[in-house]
């Protein structure tokens, strides 16, 4: 497993020139770029700046793992739906372009307190998740669905990645305490509902004990895991160098405790 960083939090407010400078000095190989923040890096930059942010991290230590968008699908409005199809659409090419190697888009939500039945929803994310993914096919990355919102737990994201029925259709898993945590501590039984499709990580607060970060770490690890797992640390902190350094020392030690059976931190 590698460990990366998502610029969602810490990392939002620096440019491509200092993720590379900082980043693998700090621990972190790989980075996924959020849209909007100062990196720059948009659906809006011509050819000439695509091919300069593919050639200086191509040049650097630090590599693309992929873009952060906030696509969705789950609208009622096939307007709203169709939009956010082309902007992934337009996001794979970015990837290309750049050399990242996918695309993360997200499901946010159900809309059973109207009266759809949540199965509709979730068949509605499949079908335009499986467009997004031909799409993707054409640029050669990956879409990555993350398991986000109230849609965001296993059992419906085994539903929605079985719609979409793409090899290049995957989940990221979202290390959320509320959806995969059962009563008895344990991620096991929600990870091994998609296992077969995580397809990339993202960590949060590793100090939370409340989450089995080593359990987790171990079955990633016993599986054959080898993408990235990226920290979405937050909040923001006036010392981002020192709490990704902290960050980078807690995914080392809860990796060895895995290794060694443990499955969570007293």
């Amino acid at each position: 497993m590698k460990l990366g960083l998502v610029t969602y939090e810490l990392g939002r407010d620096w440019d491509v020139a200092t993720l590379i400078e900082r980043l693998p000095r700090l621990g972190y190989g790989g980075v996924e770029l959020r849209t909007t923040h100062a990196h720059g890096v948009e659906e809006s930059l011509d050819p000439g700046s695509r091919a300069e942010v593919r050639r200086r991290f191509a040049d650097s230590p630090l590599e693309v793992v992929g873009l952060g968008t906030t696509y969705e699908f789950h609208s009622t409005d096939p307007a709203v739906v169709r939009a956010n199809v082309e902007g992934t659409r337009r996001a794979c090419q970015l990837a290309h372009d750049i050399g990242a190697g996918g695309v993360k888009v997200r499901p946010n939500g159900d809309h059973e307190a109207a009266g759809i039945p949540r199965a509709a929803t979730l068949d509605q994310i499949g079908h335009a998740l499986r467009e997004c993914g031909d799409a993707a096919a054409v640029n050669g990355v990956t879409i990555r669905l993350e398991m986000h919102g109230s849609v965001g737990d296993a059992i419906d994201m085994r539903h929605v990645i079985d719609v979409a029925d793409r090899p290049n259709v995957v989940l990221c898993w979202n290390s959320n305490t509320r959806f995969d945590v059962g009563p008895d501590g344990s991620v096991s039984d929600d990870y091994r509902l998609v296992a077969d499709k995580v397809g990339l990580v993202h960590l949060h607060d590793l100090s939370d004990g409340k989450y089995p970060w080593p359990e987790l770490l171990h079955l990633l690890e016993a599986d054959g895991y080898s993408g990235w797992c990226l920290a979405e640390c937050a909040p923001a902190s006036s010392d981002p160098a020192r709490v990704l350094e902290y960050f980078a020392s807690l995914f080392n030690a809860y990796r060895a405790l895995g290794r060694l059976g443990a499955t969570r931190v007293a």
